[in-house]
């Protein structure tokens, strides 16, 4: 027997809120579609099971949004009569709001009526928005009770986004939630009532729409301001679903532009097997992200096709795998017009200046250096943290982040302790900013300068023939115990030698193979301990290694080669300023310091 289905009436709280908080792991779903929360409450991976208003509140965040898809994939579906029926549901559910805003959001929200944030009333109403899209594209018989919702949809979003941009945020990523929810809902009851849809000089080409905030939004170099890869992909998922039935042609060359930028962004940071690193607080692994991922993937597909997001789409799917909903399926002929040239493939090095990122591919290694700006809300303390992929494998990932209402989990994934970077003195770094020092075909450079006082880190990244170079050099006026962080994100081996360098084997669907010197005549101590691994589960524990040493100035050197990639590493050793790789088969390279 099918599972009842039911919505639920009640408002939405902040999905956040859905985190055990003993081992802060996202809680398990159950069925969304059924509109009771879960009996006994919501379980946890490690066997918790959580009943709180806020966790409830959260869970009906959950279920409203999924209905709000299952909507979208029915009316694709053409099961008509089970959409209408339910848009109808959710009519008499928004009426019966009145026009009250959520009265338990946190201070800083910009309340929403039927959730605690209007930017997650937006994300719902664009779903709505465009399941009512389709089924009006054939009938609009039994729609007109849905206008309501629509107008209703479409008015509070208006109110919503003067708000925002009385208050100056246009850049906002609300923002352009907004305007995709104005688009979706005023163009489904211009549908509706056989009108043509004239909303474009309010949602899209106005002083306050899409076109305007991508604008400001992103930067010179295709990021989205916060620097955050869920941010980033967030805005531009927005955006795609905001121009549902826009020619390409007809969209601003400066707007195209910009959209362009941000799909290479994503094929830039992407690894060859679709992984995306998680930059700077967005959720680490999950499947409602997975879908997210798919859902940009296709619609970019249609705009800016990039043979690195076909791959980013493949993965998703993979990660779905039951919770795979269909919602991509729908999306074909989403734009009136033909797609953009597709887009060429990232070189070896790819250097985003505004955002702070340096990109380094070397024979089986997608590497990322951070050093931009911390990111304000969204930013962690991590300035010079190496980033290590391989295809498939997460050898040295950016942790990501747990759902934000974990305080300490939350605390912990933005410290510098959690992150492949460097300490001085046992303490957190400053929230900085780093700066690009130099950049070719093969490396990239950056330095730090105020993570701590009086202290100035340098880290090259460069491509060898078959490996990958790091050198990070510390410098201070004074003695210092600096610190040079592994953490990993897979399993770890770490072997000390009677001489030379330290030796490291990183595991997952690749291995990875580490050398580890430094500095002669400075004293460094390998010490490894358990600690936490990414972020989609605190629990699990992953191996981490301090390389430690008291200097004026040490720099620290490692070798990275993918099991797959050779003629095998043979020889490392650090002379002074400059580093020394030889190879199995007799080559010899070096790479200098920078500092």
């Amino acid at each position: 027997m099918a599972a009842l289905r039911r919505i639920a009436r009640e408002r939405g709280g902040w999905w956040h809120a859905y985190v055990c908080p003993a081992h802060g792991v996202e809680l398990d779903h159950g069925d969304l579609l059924g509109g009771v929360f879960p009996e006994d409450g919501a379980r946890c991976a490690h066997g918790c099971r959580v009943d709180t208003e806020a966790v409830r509140g959260a869970w009906l965040v959950l279920s409203h949004q999924a209905w709000a898809r299952h909507l979208r994939v029915l009316a694709h579906r053409g099961e008509r009569a089970e959409a209408v029926a339910r848009l109808v549901e959710y009519a008499d559910v928004y009426a019966g709001l009145a026009t009250e805003r959520h009265g338990e959001a946190q201070t800083w929200m910009l309340r929403g009526r039927l959730f605690h944030q209007a930017l997650t009333d937006a994300i719902w109403a664009v779903n709505i928005g465009h399941a009512v899209n389709t089924l009006a594209a054939k009938d609009t018989e039994g729609l007109a009770a849905v206008l309501p919702l629509l107008d209703d949809l479409e008015r509070a979003a208006l109110d919503a986004r003067d708000v925002l941009t009385g208050q100056g945020h246009l850049a906002s990523n609300y923002t352009a939630w907004l305007n995709a929810a104005g688009v979706a809902t005023s163009r489904a009851a211009a549908a509706v009532r056989g009108r043509e849809w004239d909303g474009a000089g309010q949602w899209l080409e106005g002083a306050h729409g899409l076109y305007a905030h991508l604008r400001v939004a992103v930067a010179e170099d295709g990021w989205e301001w916060e620097g955050s890869t869920y941010y980033h992909g967030f805005v531009l998922r927005a955006a795609l679903l905001a121009l549902r039935s826009i020619d390409p042609a007809a969209i601003p060359s400066d707007v195209v532009g910009v959209l362009a930028g941000m799909t290479d962004v994503l094929a830039a940071i992407a690894t060859d097997g679709g992984i995306l690193p998680a930059l700077h607080d967005g959720p680490y692994l999950r499947p409602p992200l997975a879908l997210e991922w798919l859902e940009l993937a296709a619609l970019a597909e249609q705009l800016v096709p990039s043979e690195a997001l076909d791959a980013v789409a493949v993965r998703a799917r993979a990660e779905l795998g039951e919770h795979d909903d269909g919602l991509d399926r729908e999306l074909g002929g989403w734009f009136a017009g033909p797609p953009l040239p597709r887009r060429a493939a990232p070189g070896a090095v790819t250097v985003f200046p505004s955002a702070g990122y340096g990109v380094v591919r070397a024979a089986g290694i997608h590497a990322l250096l951070d050093f931009g700006p911390h990111g304000g809300s969204h930013g962690h303390r991590d300035k010079l943290s190496l980033y290590l992929y391989g295809d498939t494998t997460p050898w040295q990932p950016d942790p990501g982040q747990v759902p934000y209402a974990h305080a300490e989990f939350r605390d912990l994934y933005t410290s510098t302790e959690a992150h492949p970077a460097f300490r001085v003195d046992g303490a957190e770094q400053a929230e900085c900013t780093g700066a690009l020092l130099a950049s070719d075909t093969s490396s990239v450079s950056a330095e730090v300068t105020t993570a701590y006082e009086g202290v100035r880190a340098v880290r090259r990244v460069a491509a060898g023939d078959c490996y990958l170079v790091d050198l990070l050099t510390v410098t201070g006026r004074e003695a210092h115990r600096v610190t040079a962080q592994l953490r990993p994100g897979t399993a770890l081996d770490i072997q000390l030698q009677a001489a030379g360098p330290v030796r490291t084997t990183w595991y997952g669907d690749e291995t990875l193979h580490g050398w580890h010197t430094h500095t002669a005549g400075v004293p460094v101590r390998p010490v490894t301990r358990p600690g936490p691994g990414p972020a989609d589960d605190p629990q699990r524990v992953r191996t981490r290694v301090d390389f430690t040493a008291e200097a004026e100035r040490v720099t620290f050197a490692s070798v990275y080669q993918a099991a797959s990639a050779g003629p095998a590493v043979s020889e490392v050793r650090l002379d002074g300023e400059e580093l020394t790789v030889e190879l199995a088969d007799g080559s010899t390279a070096r790479f200098r310091t920078e500092g």
